[in-house]
């Protein structure tokens, strides 16, 4: 079985793009069907139980995932991301397709809390070995650009996928959409077959557990600066939007006495400024200053944020949405740019990981942390506090690019040759 080496293209060797291209592609069609899964699943866990039986389907999707991150960069960087990713996709087809028999016949609420258990353990696992990839295949500012058309993949899921969730469960039931949950995961296998084809296996490292290895991610914020930097600056980020978005927008909407048709113009409009300027950044990433993808916009995301809770009418909201969403499409794929950049090439799996908990593990802080908070000061001064927390992300962005990169350290691997693909 051949599994890959960490290996990054040396400086003017050209971008596969037929990689990237079946990546992106594979990633479209997965993301598609699981977000159409997950309204699936949700919307039947609220006919089975009400609000308690969400709330327990996405416990036990989302907290499996987050723990399995600490253990998936150190399984992907001794393991090596194919031998990772083929297993864990093949897993879940499997499952989903088991899945899909199962619930066509037994309408109860524990077949899905056992499948999302199931699924949060191997997307978990998955997720810091698809991060390394992207690295193999492209670098510096055409890593940017590959960066932002991933980037699109993954706004356009949940505009596209939400909808289509719902029409299967109008049209059919739960077990349909699992069935096409799937299919769309087998096509991302048949495409992760010709992403890492050629890729070989990691060497061992003598006396180095797994378990050695799972703080790796953290040991890296501990010893590498920009890194550090980089982290803080994605987690304020996100901890700053996460219950502006989540909860105080429904909230303040209300208040004010606009509507619920409110929430969707305004989430609508940031998600439509997010695709479009990360449809830019795929096209022109390189001939943008990593300075003002990066600091710039995350400037001007906390001065959205902070405006938004100011925001008199329906209108200026919806406008200043869409503003932070523009701004937010170059900013996030900036972060995970450089960070993929900073980390070193043997550990890439482990910095995607420590990444991935700046905000998988952030929302449920966020919205724990501010909730409380907004009970003594009111939604509209804990949504200016989130605002001001957000400006401490261009700071330490700053702070970030002050250090060394990556690229000037010694290799610390041996580099063995990727074909390129066709």
């Amino acid at each position: 079985m051949d599994t890959p080496v960490q290996q990054t293209p040396q400086p003017g060797q050209p971008v596969q793009w037929g990689r990237v291209g079946s990546l992106v592609g594979g990633q479209a069609a997965v993301q598609l069907g699981s977000f159409a899964l997950l309204i699936a699943m949700n919307w039947t866990a609220v006919e089975l139980g009400g609000t308690g039986a969400v709330t327990l389907l996405m416990l036990a999707a989302t907290v499996p995932r987050a723990l399995m991150l600490i253990f998936g960069g150190a399984v992907a960087d001794t393991l090596g991301p194919r031998f990772i990713l083929l297993r864990t996709t093949a897993a879940r087809v499997v499952l989903l397709a088991a899945g899909a028999v199962v619930t066509a016949t037994a309408h109860e609420l524990w077949p899905l809390v056992v499948i999302a258990l199931i699924e949060g353990v191997l997307l978990g696992l998955a997720g810091p070995a698809s991060g390394v990839l992207l690295p193999m295949f492209a670098r510096g500012d055409q890593l940017a650009r590959a960066n932002s058309l991933y980037s699109m993949v993954l706004r356009v899921a949940p505009i596209l996928g939400a909808p289509a969730g719902a029409f299967l469960i109008t049209v059919g039931e739960l077990w349909l959409a699992m069935l096409v949950g799937a299919v769309t995961g087998a096509i991302w296998l048949g495409c992760l077959l010709h992403v890492t084809h050629g890729f070989v296996r990691p060497k061992p490292e003598p006396g180095v557990s797994l378990v050695k290895r799972s703080g790796d991610g953290f040991r890296l914020l501990a010893a590498h600066p920009r890194l550090r930097w980089m982290f803080v600056a994605a987690l304020c980020l996100d901890l700053a939007f996460s219950w502006p978005a989540e909860v105080a927008l429904p909230l303040l909407v209300s208040e004010r006495g606009w509507g619920v048709s409110a929430v969707g113009v305004v989430l609508a409009a940031f998600s439509v400024g997010a695709l479009g300027s990360s449809a830019v950044g795929a096209a022109m990433a390189h001939r943008i200053p990593m300075f003002v993808r990066l600091v710039v916009t995350g400037a001007g995301l906390a001065a959205g944020i902070l405006v938004m809770a100011l925001m008199p009418s329906v209108v200026s909201l919806t406008a200043v949405a869409a503003g932070v969403g523009l701004l937010s499409g170059l900013n996030g794929p900036a972060i995970v740019t450089l960070y993929q950049e900073s980390a070193p090439e043997d550990r890439m799996g482990a910095a995607m990981s420590t990444l991935a908990l700046a905000g998988i593990g952030t929302a449920p802080i966020s919205i724990a942390v501010f909730s409380s908070l907004s009970l003594v000061l009111g939604v509209q001064t804990t949504w200016l506090l989130c605002g001001a927390i957000a400006f401490v992300s261009p700071v330490a962005a700053v702070l970030a690019l002050r250090h060394p990169a990556r690229a000037e350290e010694p290799a610390p691997v041996e580099q063995l040759p990727v074909p390129a693909a066709a």
